[in-house]
């Protein structure tokens, strides 16, 4: 019988959860877990409920979760407000170019240090992972000068370019890719394929699992990212995406127009729309691709 099995073979046996002390840690890990899972997911909850609050509901107590009445009216009038549509279409074309930018360029390197390896391989992926120590804040600086050196401010070239030298991507496609079977590219060799052959016929149809991968971090990113897409598109409103766009209608426009609580938590909920919506369409994906990257040989 499987509860019979001796306690070596794993860490707690069927009879073991009759006991009081192992009762006891049971119910600690499930309230643990508990407690965990209303700290993740109350903030999202209360934002979005608050969001239908009028003003005065927010700042009169007692505290109360549901709005009195919600109000669809109160989303479209803040929409066409701020013309949301048009920093959406901003993020969306933002988010095309980084994920091109990302699996391409990421995957390439990752092909020639991980199957290629051409002479230097090793001396490069030193410096990606040395790369991986050094705080992003500091690299903004010198990324930013640079940026306005080549005459690339305004433009979203240089956030493109950006999410193609990432090192956590390239690392990503170079564990996925040190998995592959190498009879593969043998095989492919005696037929006289040559690298990038091997590329666009073995290793691009291979990668859905890992491309997936990058893709949903790429997405992600690029949609919440607000630093440098605000240094480099400062002076450029027209082309700012949702999350730039909130920050300059704030400090600039917001104070001026009074901007009430309750329209900025409507504000922030529809900023975060997408992201929820992703989620909910590719959680399978987010919480299974990332162990499952490899392949059996």
């Amino acid at each position: 019988m499987e509860h019979l099995k001796s306690k070596r073979d794993g860490l707690l046996i069927f009879s073991d959860y009759k006991k009081t002390p192992f009762k006891i840690l049971y119910g600690l890990m499930v309230l643990i877990i508990m407690i965990a899972i209303i700290v993740t997911v109350f903030p999202p909850i209360w934002l979005f409920l608050s969001s239908f609050k009028s003003a005065a509901e927010l700042d009169s107590p007692p505290f109360t979760l549901f709005p009195e009445k919600f109000k669809l009216s109160k989303v479209v009038e803040l929409w066409n407000w701020l013309q949301f549509g048009r920093y959406y279409l901003n993020s969306l074309w933002l988010i095309l170019g980084a994920l091109f930018c990302s699996i391409l360029f990421n995957g390439l390197l990752a092909y020639a240090i991980s199957i290629v390896k051409p002479v230097g391989h090793k001396i490069v992926f030193t410096l990606v992972m040395i790369s991986l120590m050094v705080p992003v804040i500091l690299n903004m600086g010198p990324l930013l000068q640079n940026i306005r050196n080549v005459g690339m401010t305004g433009t979203y070239l240089p956030l493109w370019l950006v999410h193609g030298a990432n090192p956590f991507y390239f690392i990503l496609f170079k564990v996925y890719f040190d998995q592959l079977p190498k009879t593969l590219f043998e095989q492919a060799q005696l037929d006289g394929c040559t690298k990038f052959q091997m590329f666009r016929k073995i290793v691009v149809p291979l990668s859905r699992p890992i491309v997936m991968v990058v893709s949903i971090f790429t997405v992600n990113a690029a949609w919440s990212d607000f630093l440098l897409p605000y240094l480099v598109l400062s002076g450029e409103s027209a082309k700012q995406p949702v999350m730039v766009m909130i920050y300059s209608f704030y400090d600039n426009l917001g104070r001026q127009q009074g901007l009430t609580l309750d329209r900025l938590l409507m504000i922030i909920s529809i900023s975060i729309i997408p992201t929820i919506i992703f989620f909910i369409i590719f959680q399978k994906q987010i919480t299974s691709s990332v162990a499952t990257t490899g392949i059996k040989e």
